[in-house]
């Protein structure tokens, strides 16, 4: 866990989390080596994800058949970045992590938006320093950066933009969005992350965010990846070996 924190955040309540969504490419020469040595080595990665739980959430997604450069990401989450570092050291180490090349990974933190001021409810996107993530089939991520121009803006100009941003989010109540922060610890600003069951209703939510306002400061929100959450044996498994 966490060395302690400042004190007005060692509170348990107020603890923020480090995530990382962290994408792997298996070699196709994987594929080639016999059934056993296939095995031993998903065996050997899925042991190592597992020594880390509790301390760590660990939630798998398949993109196999989605995208042409990634196969599979694990969404990280903890309150210890080194945890990152160390878990994938060691999974690099494994028998399938010798043949696994990492085409992504994003750093974030969770933090409370200055945006979310009235009707708030609970577990509102916006309030929660605590991802509970997980629950749903897909999940649509993309890192996400403004302009420099928004942030000169008044605190008033950008809060009426987010107002209709965020009503515009309570029309799709199957969508449920996930922001994570990246100043000064990665390259984008901001790492987006929506949950649903329903793709459809995602695409819907994407096309009429384009229609507002803010979405004229929006200055890069790709790459996008559509993952499917299973299992990690799963997972795995769609690897083709």
């Amino acid at each position: 866990m966490a060395d302690a924190k400042p004190a007005d955040t060692e509170r348990e309540g107020n603890r923020r989390q480090y995530v990382n969504f962290v994408y792997y490419k298996v070699d196709p020469a994987w594929r080639r080596l016999p059934e056993e040595e296939r095995k031993r080595g998903k065996r050997q990665f899925i042991d190592v994800v597992k020594s880390y739980e509790p301390e760590m959430l660990v939630i798998p997604y398949s993109l196999v058949g989605i995208r042409g450069d990634c196969d599979f990401m694990l969404w990280r989450i903890s309150y210890n970045l080194m945890d990152f570092q160390d878990m994938t050291a060691r999974l690099l180490a494994t028998d399938l992590g010798k043949y696994l090349a990492t085409p992504y990974s994003y750093l974030a933190m969770t933090k409370r938006s200055t945006y979310v001021r009235d009707h708030v409810h609970d577990d509102q996107e916006g309030t929660r320093l605590r991802l509970t993530p997980g629950k749903f089939r897909y999940l649509f991520v993309y890192p996400f950066v403004k302009t420099r121009a928004w942030y000169r803006l008044t605190q008033h100009a950008r809060q009426g933009m987010m107002n209709e941003h965020i009503e515009i989010g309570h029309r799709f109540p199957t969508v449920r969005l996930n922001t994570t922060y990246s100043f000064g610890l990665d390259d984008q600003e901001f790492v987006v992350a929506f949950e649903s069951d329903k793709p459809e209703h995602f695409l819907d939510l994407v096309m009429e965010l384009r229609h507002a306002e803010a979405s004229n400061y929006t200055l890069r929100d790709t790459p996008i990846f559509a993952c499917i959450h299973r299992e990690l044996p799963e997972v795995l498994d769609t690897l083709g070996g």
